[in-house]
């Protein structure tokens, strides 16, 4: 949905999470108080629970860190920025990776990086909507442009992101935290993000990957009603009500563009040993999906080319390279 550029503008005012008469709204925006109360209704439809008391006003239940850019770039350092081509952050898209697949189709430049406070269909693996509430998460995509190895030479990049996703929240001193092969990122059991890429281009040639980044950091139970797996958010791993979204979502895109930069020179081989530190499906028991197809046994971690080992009960050890995993027992 389209945020107006009058409820943009109540939200700034609102983001503090403190009250805010329909009175000191009316006049900074320049409408009518009733105008207000219908701005604020909206709210809702973007995820944001308020409440309204009589001699007191308007506030949000929680307040918002909204992203700018200039907070973003903080983070990154000069090396980094000169990495990043565009720097665009938008109210509401459908989906940040489709935002960016579809420029990367009209040539846009390499290190285009795009952020959203709010998705209506935000994508995750096999066709899964994103869960995205507005102004409380990290939606993110970076468009990266590969010269040499093409297509094939992106194998592993979605485990090289999961490091650098698990580097940034450390640096935060977020460290309950590990990756669920391929791409997910997981805090005791739970999915607390997702790494979802698309790659197109030539096989042994130039390649553009669009790499997206899911991350809660706030979810409320409302909005997460249709979630049907276990999932958790940053807010409940650190304890802390209002994290500082914006050096978050600076130190990620700093800790990702490390990587993509060096990845066509160094390949997955680079960050094997630290994904198997932050390995949380090791030695647990768990059913592989292929398409129709089940495979279950104990997973063995994975190989030297990033794909996941699994020992049947006959004790045999095979390799996949892609696949939807499940677990018959909790992840620890």
């Amino acid at each position: 949905m389209l945020i107006s550029d009058k409820q943009k503008k109540i939200l700034t005012l609102l983001a503090d999470g403190e009250f805010h008469s329909g009175t000191e709204l009316a006049e900074i925006i320049g409408v009518s108080r009733s105008a207000i109360c219908k701005q604020v209704k909206g709210l809702s439809d973007l995820g944001l629970q308020h409440s309204a008391v009589s001699g007191k006003g308007y506030r949000l239940n929680k307040a918002l860190d909204l992203l700018t850019p200039s907070k973003i770039n903080a983070s990154l350092g000069e090396e980094c920025k000169a990495l990043v081509s565009t720097l665009e952050i938008h109210d509401s898209l459908n989906s940040t990776n489709s935002y960016l697949v579809e420029h990367s189709r009209n040539n846009a430049a390499s290190g285009f990086v795009c952020f959203a406070e709010h998705q209506t269909a935000g994508k995750g693996r096999r066709g899964r909507q994103w869960v995205s509430p507005y102004g409380s998460n990290i939606y993110m995509s970076l468009l990266w442009r590969f010269q040499q190895g093409g297509i094939i030479g992106t194998a592993g990049l979605s485990l090289a992101i999961g490091v650098a996703v698990i580097r940034a929240l450390k640096e935060h001193e977020i460290n309950e935290v590990g990756l669920k092969w391929p791409n997910d990122i997981y805090s005791q059991g739970k999915k607390l993000g997702g790494i979802l890429i698309e790659v197109s281009g030539e096989a042994d040639g130039p390649c553009a990957a669009v790499i997206g980044i899911g991350l809660n950091l706030f979810l409320p139970e409302i909005q997460a009603q249709s979630i049907t797996q276990a999932w958790t958010d940053l807010t409940n791993i650190s304890g802390e009500n209002l994290l500082p979204r914006n050096r978050l979502a600076g130190t990620l895109l700093k800790h990702i563009l490390v990587i993509v930069n060096g990845f066509e020179t160094v390949g997955i081989k680079a960050y094997l040993d630290e994904w198997r530190r932050y390995d949380c499906l090791k030695g647990n028991l768990a059913t592989l999906f292929i398409g129709q197809q089940q495979i279950e046994g104990i997973v063995d971690g994975i190989d030297d080319n990033g794909l996941l080992l699994i020992k049947k009960p006959d004790g045999t050890i095979q390799a996949f390279a892609s696949g939807e995993v499940s677990f018959s027992a909790p992840i620890v």
